[in-house]
């Protein structure tokens, strides 16, 4: 008896560690490729209008299948006019950018636990950076790129029909 019970506490204890360990879960079914979710997504299309700037709507059009970290219209709204015109006025600085939130291959909420159960802590950017993955003191996952900088996923599994968009709090590679 005590054998039953000790196992349904540790699967109530898995189920509600494993949902609480991560941002929110939006799993959205695939509506199109990448950049037509990307830009019908309320919550990020000032990403997608971005990524239309920089020229990258061919390659996430392509078979991938690719991971976006896009900040949400929130995070984007934070940054100063003149940080946003700096990058507008230079394609290929802003091409740099957001390829650095552009990773080659699916990494799903699914994938992500697989990721760092696996200890695999890196994953390469579509420019050849590094995103380093970890887990916060309070359990979300926390992305930092090459120079530091850091970001916090705020919703999983926007899908696409050649990958998925996950959100996050704010432009990394700034």
């Amino acid at each position: 008896m005590k054998k039953l019970v000790l196992s349904v506490v540790a699967a109530l204890a898995i189920g509600l560690f494993s949902n609480n360990l991560f941002a929110q879960t939006a799993t959205v079914p695939a509506s199109g490729d990448l950049i037509t979710t990307i830009s019908t997504n309320a919550d990020y299309q000032s990403f997608g209008l971005l990524l239309r700037a920089a020229n990258l709507g061919a390659t996430l059009k392509g078979a991938g299948p690719y991971t976006i970290f896009a900040p949400n219209n929130t995070a984007l709204g934070n940054l100063s006019a003149d940080a946003l015109d700096r990058l507008f006025q230079d394609p290929a600085k802003l091409a740099a950018v957001l390829k650095g939130h552009i990773v080659i291959g699916k990494y799903d909420k699914a994938g992500i636990v697989k990721a760092l159960s696996t200890k695999m802590t890196a994953l390469k950017t579509l420019d050849g950076q590094t995103l380093t993955l970890a887990l916060t003191a309070s359990k979300n996952l926390e992305l930092t790129d090459s120079q530091g900088n850091k970001t916090q996923v705020i919703a999983f599994d926007i899908n696409a029909s050649n990958g998925v968009i996950i959100g996050v709090n704010s432009l990394l590679f700034k």
